[in-house]
C-alpha cells in the first residue's frame, strides 16, 4: 500500500470566492473538462461545504461511459465527499461554519407522498441523487442540504470519510437489504471498492462463512486479508461445486452481486440454497434473467434491488471508524489533485493498480 498524503482541510472565511474550479461533465460530447464557474450560494436549509476529498465511483463511470444516461445536459460528478463546512443558508440551525463533516449522497424530493408527510431522506420515494440529479463534488465547493450531513470526528482523517460516504455505505445498506444475521453463509461477487468492504463488514456483522469471488488473484488475497474465509476465481471450473462444499451441500444463504453482469448474476443465483436471497448492488447494461422458473420458486429465491443508504447507515460507519472497529485507511489508493481528474478515472476505468477507491482532493 503506497503512504497517501495528508488532505488539508480549508478554514472557511465569510470572503468566499466567486468561481470556482469543477469537472464538467457534457452529456451531448462526453467531455469532463475542468471549468471555472460560479460558487454556489447556499439558499434556505442549504450548506455549502469546502470539498476535501471526493472519489471516483464505477457509478460515476457508468454516466460518463453512457451507461446510465445524463438527467442534465452539463452536471459536476462526484457523489463520495467530505469537507468543512464553509457557509450556511437562512435557516440553518445545527451547522456551524468550520464543521468537519461528511455528505450523503442524495436528498428528498420534496414532492412524493412521503416527502409531502415528513418522510425525509430516508423515506423519499424519489430520492435525488448528488452527481446524477444535482451537481457534485468534484469541485471546489459543493451545495448540500443541512440534513444531508453528518459530523466526522477529528479522529477521522477527511478522506477516509469521504470512503464511507458510498464505497463503504452502500454495501452496509445491502446488508440491511439482505435482512442478514450472523452465521449467514455470504457469497460477494466483484472485488472493487463495494465488495472489498461488504468482506469488512460481513464480517462485522457476524456472517459465517464469507466467500469473495473475483477473477483477479491481487483481489482475491485482498479480500482474505481483510475478512473473507475464501476466495474463489468465478471464472474456475470448479468454483460451484467449491461452495457447494463450503456450504456443506446448503448453498448460500445470501449472495451480493457487485458486479452486475448477467453471468454473475447467473452464478450467484445457482449458488443460493433454499431461501436464498441475492442482492444486486452493481450496475451494468446487462439484461439479466432468473433462469428456470421451477428451480427460483421451488427454492423460494428472492432477487432484491438494492441502492444507496439510509442516514443512519452513515452516522453508524462513522461511529464504527471512529471507535477503531472500521478500519478503512487500506481503502485510500491514491489522491490526486482536481487538475488530474481523468487520470484517475482513467486508472479505475483500466483497474490499474487494482484500486479500491482514488480521491480527488480539489
Amino acid at each position: 500500500m503506497k503512504a497517501v498524503p495528508a488532505l488539508t482541510e480549508h478554514p472557511s472565511s465569510a470572503d468566499l470566492p466567486t468561481t470556482m474550479r469543477a469537472a464538467r461533465f457534457d452529456a451531448a460530447t462526453r467531455e469532463l473538462a475542468i471549468r471555472q464557474v460560479p460558487v454556489p450560494l447556499p439558499g434556505p436549509g442549504e450548506v455549502l461545504v469546502r470539498v476535501a476529498a471526493c472519489g471516483i465511483c464505477q457509478s460515476d463511470l457508468s454516466q460518463l461511459d453512457g451507461h446510465i444516461a445524463p438527467r442534465l445536459p452539463e452536471i459536476t460528478p462526484g457523489h463520495e465527499a467530505a469537507g468543512v463546512v464553509a457557509a450556511l443558508g437562512e435557516g440553518v440551525r445545527n451547522r456551524q461554519v468550520g464543521d468537519r463533516v461528511v455528505l450523503a449522497a442524495g436528498k428528498e424530493c420534496g414532492d412524493c407522498s412521503e416527502c409531502r408527510t415528513g418522510g425525509g431522506t430516508d423515506r423519499c420515494e424519489d430520492l435525488q441523487v448528488m452527481a446524477f440529479h444535482y451537481d457534485g463534488a468534484w469541485a471546489e465547493y459543493v451545495l448540500t442540504a443541512a440534513v444531508s450531513l453528518v459530523d466526522v470526528p477529528r479522529s477521522v482523517p477527511l478522506e477516509h470519510a469521504a470512503v464511507l460516504a458510498d464505497a463503504v455505505s452502500t454495501p452496509y445498506g445491502a446488508i440491511d437489504t439482505a435482512e442478514l444475521r450472523a452465521a449467514e453463509s455470504v457469497g460477494i461477487w466483484g472485488l472493487g471498492g463495494l465488495g472489498t468492504h461488504l468482506v469488512q463488514l460481513a464480517r462485522i456483522c457476524g456472517a459465517s462463512p464469507i466467500i469473495a469471488l473475483d477473477p483477479l488473484a491481487s483481489a482475491r488475497e485482498r479480500a482474505l486479508e481483510l475478512g473473507a474465509d475464501f476466495a474463489l476465481d468465478p471464472a474456475a471450473a470448479d468454483t460451484a461445486a467449491r461452495i457447494k462444499e463450503i456450504t456443506a451441500g446448503r448453498g448460500l444463504r445470501a449472495a451480493f452481486d457487485c458486479v452486475g453482469r448477467s453471468t454473475t448474476f447467473a452464478q450467484a443465483d445457482a449458488a443460493l440454497g433454499h431461501r436464498g436471497r441475492l442482492v444486486l448492488i452493481g450496475i451494468s447494461p446487462d439484461q439479466l434473467a432468473v433462469g428456470r422458473e421451477i428451480h427460483f420458486v421451488r427454492n423460494r429465491h428472492s432477487v432484491i434491488g438494492h441502492t444507496g443508504y439510509r442516514m443512519r447507515h452513515l452516522e453508524d460507519l462513522v461511529e464504527l471508524t471512529d471507535r477503531g472497529r472500521l478500519d478503512v485507511s487500506g481503502s485510500v489508493t491514491a489522491v490526486l489533485p482536481l487538475d488530474e481528474v481523468a487520470e484517475g478515472v482513467r486508472r479505475l476505468r483500466d483497474h490499474d493498480g487494482d484500486p479500491i477507491r482514488i480521491l480527488l482532493a480539489p
